[in-house]
């Protein structure tokens, strides 16, 4: 499903060169739930934004569902991310202007919309227990709430798979490990391919397969 081979990724830091990935071959099949963990610095983060094609290798190639995208346009790329993946942030990344229900229908702006994202948008929300805060601004709900709101969000567009950065790290325990369960959840019954980059092993735990990540180098 995705394939990374030989990538790189490297920054110029005035006279320094800085390579935040060195040599990653990486392949995640459909369905798995994988966790990229490591410490700060690790490159994990960077690793999550190649394969979320927010970002490009300096070298090296990547495939996706067999295709190289690193060939692609800015535009074909946009529109590959749009409907390949759906992010989470550890900072929710909500619009404060915008109410839960706007939100979560943000990504159908880039898409043909119609009545069905928004009859999606309502199921997302009962799903996860937050149809009572529909017309609601982000400033007025709790922070595990503002993550259910991110994550229904991600999945407006029905993407293949769900990248979460730090997706506890602005929740206490409690709250955190629900996050983790409901990602579970979408793993196991909707199959949805999960791709989690922590440096909390008691979120890796909830992985079925686990990478680690030093140095730029998966261990």
């Amino acid at each position: 499903m995705i394939k990374l081979t030989h990538v790189y990724k490297e920054y110029q830091v005035g006279e320094d060169l800085l390579v935040a990935l060195k040599n990653i071959n990486l392949e995640i099949s459909k369905g798995e739930f994988t966790a990229i963990y490591g410490p700060s610095g690790s490159g994990k983060s960077t690793l999550m934004q190649i394969i979320g094609l927010l970002d490009t290798p300096t070298r090296g190639n990547i495939y996706i569902e067999g295709k190289d995208v690193s060939k692609l346009s800015d535009d074909e790329l946009s529109r590959l991310r749009n409907e390949f993946v759906g992010f989470v942030f550890q900072q929710f990344n909500l619009i404060a202007k915008l109410t839960v229900f706007e939100n979560i229908l943000l990504p159908t702006l880039y898409t043909p919309t119609d009545v069905k994202a928004k009859d999606r948008a309502s199921f997302l929300m009962e799903r996860f227990g937050i149809a009572d805060k529909a017309n609601t601004f982000p400033n007025k709900i709790s922070g595990g709430q503002q993550q259910r709101v991110a994550i229904a969000r991600a999945l407006i567009n029905n993407p293949r798979v769900i990248l979460a950065d730090e997706p506890t790290g602005n929740l206490d325990t409690k709250t955190g490990l629900e996050i983790m369960k409901l990602l579970s959840e979408l793993n196991i019954k909707d199959r949805t391919t999960v791709v989690v980059v922590t440096h909390e092993t008691q979120v890796a735990k909830f992985a079925r397969r686990k990478i680690q990540l030093l140095d730029g180098r998966i261990l």
